[in-house]
């Protein structure tokens, strides 16, 4: 190792300062953080689900939006798991 190398690295101590100081820019502690990382969930009348499906239902067969549709249904599902 040439004898400047060293003078490359930073000291251990400036990563460890660095550590705690960011450590104090998360918002919420360990036991809050699985509610903060789900997504909140729109609840939909009966009404406006039954319009959407007669929506769906007069869309043709090959519309791209009905594999959206059912990829956001997926992660609605997950949304849910999470909150649960």
């Amino acid at each position: 190792m040439p004898f400047n190398a060293r003078c490359s690295t930073p000291p251990v101590a400036v990563l460890v300062v660095a550590t705690i100081l960011l450590s104090g820019c998360v918002r919420v502690g360990s036991e809050g953080a699985r509610l903060a990382a789900c997504p909140p969930v729109v609840e939909y009348s009966r009404d406006e689900q039954a319009r959407a499906a007669e929506e769906i239902a007069a869309l043709h067969r090959d519309a791209l939006i009905i594999d959206w549709l059912a990829d956001y249904a997926v992660l609605r599902e997950q949304a849910l798991a999470c909150i649960r």
